[in-house]
Parts: structure tokens; C-alpha cells; sequence
């Protein structure tokens, strides 16, 4: 089978996400063969599929916080060439691609399925989702194949879309979603049977995949806005027609992060733990050298910030982190001397944590950009907004609301904390973002970076960040502002992928990227 099918027909999705066909069940190695597409539904295909979207979340970005400052290589392990220095392979990291792809695949059959038996919520959630991840893939690509992508057989060679285009068509993808979920016959529970548990995220409430929705649309919005003044959009996308999409339902709120736990146990571990403490054999993950970065470490302390406990694992001599790109045995602190990034408030039950999706943190952020961008006019303040969002980064993690309000009334005319207090309050916000998605949405913060210019650090009179490698081996002077596409993407669908030009990884940006 040629390499690029992997991902373009509705075959490997099946056995994919079998892997989850059932709340209690991881089993993967299911023989395929007893799988047929008849036999499929979108029952069957939901658990999987939630839950393939959770571990890729949790698992693919750690390279992405390293870049973003939070993260570092223990100086005890071997140098992480590409990670480190910039140079390249076009399979670097091709997990992402062949990943979000998959993942995408096993919704759009999922959705297809659903329509055919007028499952209202199924075919929803399948749109909602698979536009999650297209909408990640142009953040990371920009130009991908997705309107021939599923076709199978049919078009084994799909075409590359442009980004800007894939985002109007994920509006719409959204606008049916809405629809769908408005239609009292098709969310009727008749037509979706056991959704109430295969839901894995909120068991089939229409109204909070309403608020799912509203927060990914604005996730979008926000996206097309660029630069640290003004209110600038990307021509072609009309955004007070999408802001006027946004239901009654209004967004992710205070504890309605989308979250999962399908019953995660020490021999079928959350994946963040998997990925970073113990997998489920019971020994040490194969990242045992992720540790905290030095900036990381430095930047937290310095706003007097209780969330660097619930990241980072303090050894016994006090935080300490390491410099990203810091030559391995050279005479930085290593090996256990080193905070860990298995904190607990990521795995705040070990093995048995919730996993997540989209945070109620991260939409206070999106909200309070869009009303201080004035996209949104109406409704709580941009500083009531970001208020709320380290509070529900607080809570998340395992501390309280009053440590919330401790640590504001601490950093009082800080303008990286204090809303009121800067000059440009688009910077608290990133800032803030900064702090709390760390780990959680690294391609978030990524993003931020990218499409704003944003200088971390800066605005709490803090070290300039995050920094680039200092590897001697480095020549880049810049973080990447996309990844390469794969090389079997060259290899497969050659015509089409080199139609798109001669990638650079620091000057090709994504569509929305206009600074």
C-alpha cells in the first residue's frame, strides 16, 4: 500500500480508531480483518476517535514547547539535532501530519455514517471535530489536501488546497454542525443511539457542543487577526458575518473544559502521563528527558507564579531548569537536579487524569483578544476575561480561586498579569496565554507568536523570549513559522506537493501570518 493511502482512505481509519470502540476498552490489536465498513457505526467510531484526538494533543507538541521556552532537553541525554539547531529533515516530526490526518479521516467517516442514518449529534460532533483538526493542519502546513483528501481510490493523488479557502469551508462545516444540533428530530435520542456514553467529552449535550463550536469559530477569528495593534484581518474572510454565526450558547465557561477520561488506569494510562512518567507497562517513558527550560523556570518565579509546581516537579534543591540547546554533558545541571515536566496538575490523579481537548482557559484568552480587538462589542471586559482565564488555569491545575487572586493582587501594575496596568493589553493577554497553555496547547502559543509578533517576557520586565537554540551547531536566527510537509507527500503525491514550491520553514508563512 502506498504510503499517502495511509491517510486518504476511510480503510486505515477504521482500524485506527477500533481502538477505542468501546468507554472501556484500548484494545489495539484488534485484527482489522473482522472489521468491515458495513459493520461501522458511529458509535463504534466515536470513543476512538475522542480519544485519538486527546493523546495527539498531549503527545505531538513537546518539540513546540521547547521552542516556546517551556521546555528543555535534560543536558544528560544525547542533543536532539533537528529540535535544536533547525536543520531540517522533511520527516521531522511527520507524526503531526500522518496523526492529525488520521484522526480527521476517522471523523469524516464518522460524520458520513451519521448523515446516512440522520444521527443529528454524531454527524455534528464528526464535522465539529474533523474541522478541529483541518484547522490545525493549515495553522501548521497552510496549504493541504482536504477536499479530495478522504476520497479514497478515487483520488489517490489528492489536491492542495489553499489555507484561506479550508478556513471559509470550515465556517461552513460549522454552520451545518450548528445547524444539526438546532433540529429537534435529528438530535433526537432515538437517532443517536448511546451517545450518552460514547460522547466521551459531554455525553451528547447539545447546548455544550453549541459552546464547542462558538469557541472554536472564535479560535478561527482570532487567527485572522495579526499583529500587536490595530485590529487587522486577512482580506477575504468576512469576520463580523462569522462573529454573527456565534450562538446564544456563548463559549467554553468556567468548568466546561473539553475533557475526557474513558477510564484511564495504570495499564491504560492518561496520555500525558504515558507520554512523560510511566507508560503502561509500568516503566519509565521514553521522554524521560523532557525537563523544565531555564527561561521557563526564571519567568515563573519572577511573577511569584504557584503554577510552576503544578508543571514543573521540584527536586530537592529548588527549581532549576535547563538552557534549550544546551550541548549535551556540557557543565549546565542535568539528570535529576533538573525539574521534570510531569507536574501534577497535568496528571493531577497519575495514570487515571482526565485528558483534554480544548480548555475553558484557553477560550477566557480567546474572548478577551476579541474584545479588546473589539470583534466581540458586548459582554464581560477584556479584563474581566482574562481574569477569569488564570483563575480557570489555577483551578485546572489544582489550585484555588483565592491563589488565583493572591497571585493578581502580587503582580498589581505588571502589565504580563495586569490587565489595566499595560500600555497594550494584547499583551497580557498573550502573556497569560503563555502561562497557562504550557503543555496544554503549545501550537496555541505557537500560533500567537507567529501571527502577532508577540516578545515574551517583555511586557513584566522579564529576559526577552522565548530564545532559540544556542547549539554551536545553529545557524537560524528566528523559531520556524511551519513545518515541512513529509517526505512521502514528495514521494507519492509528488505533482501535487511540489506544485506548492520550494518550502523555507522561517519565511513560507501561514496564510494569516502577516507580520
Amino acid at each position: 500500500m502506498k504510503f499517502n493511502k495511509l491517510f486518504y482512505t476511510t480503510f486505515i481509519a477504521t482500524v485506527i480508531v477500533t481502538a477505542g470502540c468501546k468507554k472501556d476498552s484500548f484494545d489495539i490489536n484488534k485484527n482489522p480483518d473482522d472489521i468491515t465498513d458495513a459493520s461501522i457505526s458511529p458509535s463504534v467510531l466515536l470513543p476512538g476517535a475522542l480519544q485519538a484526538t486527546s493523546s495527539q494533543i498531549a503527545g505531538e507538541w513537546w518539540f513546540i514547547s521547547w521552542w516556546m521556552g517551556h521546555g528543555a532537553r535534560s543536558g544528560s541525554y544525547q542533543s536532539f539535532t533537528e529540535e535544536e539547531t533547525y536543520q531540517f529533515t522533511n520527516d521531522f516530526h511527520v507524526s503531526v501530519w500522518t496523526g492529525l490526518y488520521s484522526n480527521a479521516n476517522a471523523y469524516n467517516l464518522m460524520l458520513n455514517k451519521a448523515h446516512e442514518s440522520g444521527a443529528g449529534i454524531y454527524e455534528a460532533i464528526g464535522r465539529t471535530m474533523k474541522a478541529h483538526n483541518f484547522q490545525m493542519l493549515v495553522d501548521i502546513y497552510n496549504n493541504v489536501p482536504y477536499s479530495e483528501a478522504f476520497n479514497g481510490a478515487g483520488t489517490p493523488t489528492p489536491k492542495y488546497d489553499k489555507g484561506i479557502d479550508i478556513y471559509k469551508d470550515l465556517f461552513k462545516q460549522l454552520d451545518t454542525a450548528i445547524a444539526l444540533l438546532s433540529d429537534e428530530e435529528l438530535i433526537d435520542a432515538s437517532k443517536n443511539p448511546e451517545i450518552e456514553s460514547t460522547d466521551l467529552v459531554y455525553a451528547g449535550d447539545v447546548h455544550m457542543w453549541m459552546k464547542f463550536i462558538n469557541t472554536l469559530r472564535l479560535r478561527m477569528i482570532v487567527h485572522l487577526h495579526s499583529g500587536m495593534t490595530g485590529s487587522s484581518s486577512v482580506p477575504g474572510i468576512d469576520i463580523p458575518e462569522q462573529v454573527s454565526k456565534i450562538t446564544e450558547d456563548g463559549f467554553i465557561g468556567a468548568g466546561e473544559s473539553a475533557v475526557l477520561n474513558p477510564g484511564f488506569s495504570g495499564t491504560k494510562p492518561q496520555p500525558y502521563f504515558r507520554f512523560f512518567n510511566t507508560n503502561e507497562n509500568g516503566t519509565t517513558s521514553q521522554r524521560d528527558w523532557a525537563r523544565a527550560s531555564e527561561y521557563a523556570i526564571k519567568y515563573y518565579n519572577w511573577d511569584g507564579d504557584p503554577r510552576v509546581d503544578q508543571f514543573y516537579v521540584k527536586p530537592s534543591g529548588g527549581h532549576k531548569g535547563i538552557i534549550f540547546g544546551t550541548p549535551s554533558g556540557d557543565d549546565a545541571p542535568i539528570g535529576s537536579a533538573l525539574s521534570t515536566v510531569r507536574g501534577p496538575g497535568l496528571s493531577p490523579d497519575g495514570a487515571e487524569s482526565r485528558a483534554w481537548i480544548l480548555t475553558s482557559f484557553e477560550s477566557y484568552f480567546l474572548q478577551a483578544e476579541a474584545r479588546h480587538r473589539g470583534v466581540i462589542s458586548s459582554g464581560p471586559s477584556a479584563l474581566d476575561l482574562v481574569n477569569a482565564g488564570i483563575t480557570e488555569s489555577f483551578v485546572f491545575l489544582g489550585l484555588t480561586e483565592d491563589d488565583a487572586l493572591d497571585y493578581l493582587d502580587y503582580n498589581a501594575t505588571y502589565p504580563d498579569v495586569d490587565y489595566s496596568a499595560a500600555d497594550n493589553g494584547l499583551e497580557t493577554i498573550l502573556s497569560q496565554k503563555w502561562f497557562a497553555l504550557n503543555s496544554i496547547a503549545p501550537y496555541e502559543i505557537w500560533t500567537d507568536y507567529r501571527r502577532t509578533g508577540m516578545v515574551y517576557g517583555a511586557p513584566g520586565g522579564f529576559d526577552d523570549g522565548p530564545t532559540i537554540s544556542i547549539d554551536p551547531g545553529n545557524t537560524a536566527t528566528s523559531i520556524p513559522v511551519r513545518l515541512f510537509y513529509p517526505q512521502n507527500e514528495y514521494n507519492y503525491n509528488a505533482t501535487n506537493v511540489e506544485a506548492e514550491g520550494t518550502i523555507d520553514v522561517f519565511t513560507n508563512k501561514i496564510f494569516w501570518d502577516l507580520n
